[in-house]
């Protein structure tokens, strides 16, 4: 038995419907009975509400954890699941969330668990997409990584945690080590297998999880934007501090429980594009482009696939990123994924 801890939230709605179109029926966990009931009623599925500091896990093999902001969630989920040998998987995509739970192999190992953080977009594609450029380049010193998806549009989870983040830049690992950096800390142009994108360093979470994955010291994550955001970035950049005084991130978050993810069509038709490169001290070079689902899409079905891993594999206990647990090649089965180079 499997549990949605966020069942309510947009991602973890998603997730438990194409659960039970597939035939599973997982427990739909979270805060608020008023908010799980519908789901829970149009899946005909059980449900249990309660705070993530007070967990009822009695009966659960595994959580799956969606209710971000992770930075304030993930902590508490994984000690009650250290606690009671309950396996550990969420889709977080924060520096902040990855550094401290693979901080714990030693605990899950000891407990026979399994802490498998960032199991969606964030970051399985690219976390895999490092895994293939190591295995190409084995003494690799710089790992580049790259995503370009043709529309963007944030949960409202998700939109939360970039207001968590406002204001406190970038960051890239240098000789292993992650270091902070500002926001605009480098631009350039990218070579996606569609052409051409500026991009710019972000604080993705392969900045910590491509470290534990490859070990290669020097990592870099990029975006694509519009040049003309690009420009308002450098302009404004400036004024982002001010969204962590307490009146205006409050102002902000309220205003993210308005937005709605995106639709079933941008899910069915988008598509992410990713380009990754290292590079060793000799001047080697490797680089290799990808295809994804839609981020969300994309989202359901790794997230299932690696629930089902878990649950119907001989427990293989510690904290790992997702290519450490299931090999470079986990994204390829991952429906719509194509190594475009």
């Amino acid at each position: 038995m499997w549990m949605i801890y966020g069942a309510a939230g947009y991602t973890g709605a998603l997730i438990a419907r194409e659960a039970v179109k597939r035939g599973e029926r997982p427990i739909l966990a979270g805060r608020s009975a008023e908010k799980l009931e519908p789901l829970a009623r149009e899946l005909g599925l059980e449900t249990r509400v309660f705070d993530v500091g007070a967990p009822d896990l009695s009966g659960v093999e595994l959580v799956l954890h969606c209710a971000g902001p992770f930075l304030h969630t993930s902590k508490s989920m994984v000690d009650a699941c250290l606690a009671a040998g309950v396996h550990y998987v969420d889709i977080t995509g924060e520096i902040a969330v990855f550094e401290p739970v693979l901080k714990r192999n030693d605990e899950a190992v000891q407990r026979g668990v399994t802490l498998l953080p960032g199991a969606g977009f964030d970051v399985v594609p690219t976390d895999c997409l490092a895994a293939m450029l190591k295995e190409r380049l084995p003494d690799a010193t710089e790992l580049w990584l790259a995503w370009h998806a043709g529309k963007d549009h944030a949960s409202r989870g998700t939109t939360k945690t970039i207001i968590e983040g406002l204001g406190t830049g970038g960051a890239i690992r240098k000789d292993g080590r992650i270091q902070g950096v500002p926001m605009l800390y480098d631009v350039r142009e990218i070579p996606f297998s569609v052409g051409k994108r500026m991009s710019m360093t972000i604080p993705w979470g392969d900045v910590s999880t491509a470290y534990h994955t490859t070990g290669i010291p020097n990592i870099r994550v990029y975006k694509s934007m519009p040049p003309k955001l690009i420009a308002k970035l450098r302009r404004f950049a400036w004024l982002l501090p001010i969204a962590q005084f307490k009146p205006i991130k409050k102002f902000l978050l309220r205003r993210a429980d308005r937005i709605q993810g995106p639709g079933e069509k941008l899910r069915e038709e988008g598509r992410t594009h990713l380009w990754g490169r290292v590079t060793n001290a000799k001047g080697d070079e490797v680089t290799l482009t990808m295809t994804v689902r839609e981020g969300y899409q994309f989202t359901v079905l790794s997230t299932l696939a690696a629930v089902h891993r878990i649950l119907s594999s001989p427990r293989k206990p510690g904290a790992f990123t997702p290519a450490k647990l299931f090999g470079a090649d986990f994204v390829k089965g991952i429906e719509g994924t194509e190594l475009t180079s």
